[in-house]
């Protein structure tokens, strides 16, 4: 089998259950920007204990993650052919991200100030995370595909990566008051 196939030279990209769209389009850059987001949070696995509660949520995440690209990479026309928790975002995973962030939070008190990232190496990849996450959002919010979950999704997972550097800080959090 090789890498290549040569189907993709024209700058078009296949859809799951068919159709294809510019590489260049917004289901493209949403799942593009979703796997940048997972390829991060890989590298902040590779800085957790080997077993820990932490990389088994991190795991999970990254699975939950492969599930969002697959509805973002069919056509919206096509979404009747997806199933919930296997190739479309459901309640139960953004659940679980809700229950993390709870989780997280009744552990210290979250910060009520702006904070300045890169307190050590884990929470400053956590929040590039984070970001790129946000900017995943924005560019579902662009796919303007209805009746999907995908945006609530990237939302909480924002909002937990944001609790989750703080939580990896620990005692060492900077932050700044706004003036």
């Amino acid at each position: 089998m090789k890498i290549y196939t040569r189907n993709g030279d024209e700058g078009e990209t296949g859809l799951l259950y068919g159709g294809k769209v510019s590489k260049s389009s917004s289901l493209p850059e949403a799942y593009g920007t979703v796997d940048e987001a997972q390829a991060i949070l890989g590298l902040v696995r590779t800085e957790c204990e080997k077993g820990s509660d932490l990389e088994e949520k991190i795991i999970h995440i990254e699975r939950d993650l492969y599930v969002l690209m697959a509805e973002l990479a069919t056509d919206p026309s096509k979404h009747d052919k997806l199933e919930s928790g296997k190739s479309k975002v459901n309640e139960e995973m953004i659940k679980f991200l809700e229950k993390f962030i709870d989780e997280i939070s009744s552990k210290f008190e979250l910060p009520k100030e702006f904070v300045i990232p890169g307190q050590n190496r884990i929470s400053a990849l956590i929040d590039v995370a984070r970001t790129v996450v946000r900017r995943a959002e924005r560019r579902t919010i662009a796919c303007g595909v209805e009746n999907s979950l995908t945006v609530p999704y990237l939302n909480r997972l924002s909002d937990l990566l944001w609790a989750m550097a703080r939580w990896q800080e620990g005692e060492s959090i900077t932050s700044r008051s706004v003036k």
